[in-house]
C-alpha cells in the first residue's frame, strides 16, 4: 500500500482527500502546516508527498526548496494557484507534478499512481551512449565526458528516455506519455520547462544545440555532437 503524506491546511480539504485516497488503496498522513509536514516526510519516509502551496506558516516552494535537502521523495503540488509562474516556480524547486484546484479524487489519484510508477521495471540493462555522454539506467547515473551529471529524477528519466531512442524524433505527447505517463492535453510547458533545464546541465541551449535537437512541429532528438 503506497503510503502518502498530504500537507493541507484546510480542514475541509484535508479531511474529504484523505477520505477519498484511503478509499482508493492508499495510506495517508495528514498534516495542516508546512513545518509538521517537512518532519513528517523525514521521520516517515512516504512514499510520495500531496503539497499545498498556500500553507499558514511557510510558502510551499520554501517548503519544497527545504524538503529536497533532505528528501527526493516524489512530490505533487496540488494549489489553487493556477499561473503558469507559478507552476514553472514550484517546478523549479523540485515538484514532480502540478495539479490545479478544484480537482476530482480521481484526477489526484491518476497522477498519484504515475507518479509512483516512474522508474519501476522494464528500463534497459546496459548503458546508453551517445556520444560523449553516457547514461547508465542501473545506476541512475549519467556521465558527460567523463563527468558526473547532477541530474533530477525526472532530468534523469527524460535524459534516458532520449538516449534509448537516440536518431529518432520524439513527440512532447510521447514524453508525456512515457516519462511523466501522463497523456493529459495543454501540458507541453512542463516538457519544455525540463528540456530547458536538461539542456543548461548539458552545457548547451535550444538555440545553440549540441546533443539536444528541437524537430519544428514534431519534436526532439537527441544525436552525438558533430
Amino acid at each position: 500500500m503506497p503510503q502518502l503524506l498530504l500537507v493541507e491546511d484546510d480542514p475541509a480539504i484535508r479531511t474529504a482527500l484523505s477520505r477519498a485516497l484511503t478509499a482508493r488503496g492508499h495510506g495517508v498522513r495528514t498534516e495542516a502546516t508546512g513545518m509538521a509536514g517537512l518532519q513528517a516526510a523525514v521521520d516517515d519516509r512516504p512514499d510520495l508527498v500531496v503539497l499545498d502551496l498556500g500553507l499558514p506558516d511557510v510558502d510551499g516552494c520554501v517548503l519544497l526548496t527545504m524538503l529536497r535537502a533532505v528528501s527526493d521523495v516524489p512530490v505533487i503540488v496540488a494549489t489553487a494557484r493556477d499561473d503558469e509562474r507559478e507552476t514553472v516556480r514550484a517546478l523549479d524547486a523540485g515538484a514532480d507534478d502540478y495539479v490545479v484546484k478544484p480537482f476530482a479524487a480521481e484526477h489526484l489519484d491518476a497522477r498519484i499512481r504515475a507518479v509512483l510508477r516512474r522508474g519501476g521495471p522494464g528500463e534497459p540493462a546496459a548503458a546508453l551512449v551517445v556520444g560523449g555522454l553516457s547514461v547508465d539506467p542501473r545506476s541512475r547515473e549519467a556521465l558527460l565526458d567523463g563527468r558526473v551529471l547532477d541530474l533530477t529524477r525526472l532530468e534523469f528519466d527524460l535524459l534516458a528516455h532520449l538516449a534509448a531512442r537516440a536518431g529518432t524524433v520524439v513527440s512532447k505527447k510521447e514524453l508525456l506519455a512515457d516519462v511523466w505517463h501522463q497523456p493529459y492535453g495543454g501540458a507541453d510547458k512542463t516538457v519544455d520547462v525540463h528540456l530547458s533545464w536538461l539542456r543548461r546541465k548539458l552545457g548547451e541551449s535550444a538555440a545553440s544545440p549540441r546533443y539536444v535537437h528541437s524537430v519544428r512541429g514534431v519534436g526532439v532528438k537527441l544525436v552525438p555532437p558533430p
